[in-house]
């Protein structure tokens, strides 16, 4: 059994990010809620393992330029930390944006 407040503070915390810098929580469809009603909520046993999932899996915690978001497989869950990409340094000039079996992108 997990306690989902604590997994999430633990994946935060991983990810040199604390619970002061959510800015939301919920999904782009439904709505948003705060981190403290997030941090009510989520004080609870869960099952984590396989089976059948147990936490919403459209769930976002949200940061500035970063985000957690819920996986499943098979029943068993977990956060993923994403950050919005950063913007390279060097601009390139493709010739195409479409691969062959041999080559990669750019």
């Amino acid at each position: 059994m997990e306690n989902l407040l604590t997994e999430t503070i633990a994946d935060l915390t991983s990810n040199n990010r604390k619970p002061s810098d959510v800015c939301w929580c919920g999904n782009e469809d439904s709505g948003w809620f705060s981190w403290d009603k997030f941090a009510e909520l989520a004080n609870k046993q869960y099952d984590a393992g396989y089976g059948s999932s147990e936490v919403f899996d459209n769930l976002k915690i949200v940061g500035k330029d970063w985000w957690l978001e819920r996986r499943e497989y098979d029943g068993s869950e977990w956060w993923v930390y994403k950050e919005y990409p950063k913007k390279p340094s060097n601009k390139i000039c493709p010739e195409t944006v479409f691969k062959d079996d041999y080559d990669d992108i750019l």
